[in-house]
């Protein structure tokens, strides 16, 4: 049904696919993590209130997050160029991915921290501990299970993204099912792809919830 070629193609794509997925969840952490923080921090109702630093940040997150991935993969060209020296490949599609994956993950990070219970920061306030202590011994601690089913979720929202990237050279599995799948009209080369791109999906979200599930076990 398939040639020795076309599997080592679908094999190699899934091998891309997995780092720029993981890479781009990674990166997109580092950076969504620090704004979300920030973010719950700076609100009204936050440990820190701060309007003028979170009025920014909500600004820019919004923005961010209404520019369709299409359209920011096209304008980002020229600085994916500048960091990777060329605007196509799996290297290249991680740096639209961090950029688009990090508001959104700001936001559930922001989400996440928002349902920490407040009289658990209230007693921590009260014993004394300090903005940083508060953050990571409080918020980021009692958020740990929500922040958990967030990175399932972040990863199959950059997982879908990855896909689309395909759509202007980027690599993985998406590059494949459009160019050779969907332009070459080849549906056996197209459909084992968008499969696995499921499968994936399915996979890292069974282990999230089983993760996050154990994890409250352990807290109760």
């Amino acid at each position: 049904m398939w040639t020795e070629q076309e599997l080592i193609m679908l094999l190699q794509g899934l091998g891309e696919t997995i780092i720029i997925v993981f890479l781009s969840t990674l990166f997109g952490y580092i950076l969504g993590l620090p704004l979300g923080v920030l973010l719950a921090v700076s609100d009204n109702d936050g440990i820190k209130p701060h309007p003028l630093l979170y009025k920014v940040l909500d600004i820019i997150t919004n923005i961010l997050r209404s520019v369709p991935f299409i359209i920011l993969l096209v304008v980002l060209i020229p600085l994916t160029r500048a960091i990777v020296g060329k605007s196509y490949g799996t290297a290249a599609t991680i740096v639209p991915l961090v950029i688009a994956a990090a508001p959104f993950i700001g936001r559930m990070v922001e989400s996440s921290l928002k349902e920490v219970d407040h009289g658990v920061i209230e007693a921590a306030q009260s014993m004394g501990a300090g903005t940083f202590a508060i953050i990571w011994k409080v918020l980021l601690a009692e958020a740990r299970t929500s922040l958990l089913v967030g990175v399932t979720i972040a990863f199959g929202t950059i997982l879908g993204y990855s896909a689309m990237a395909g759509a202007v050279g980027g690599g993985g599995l998406g590059s494949i099912a459009i160019r050779y799948g969907y332009n070459r009209w080849q549906p056996h080369v197209l459909w084992p792809s968008v499969i696995i791109l499921v499968l994936l999906v399915q996979l890292f979200q069974v282990l999230g919830m089983k993760m996050s599930k154990d994890l409250d076990r352990r807290r109760s």
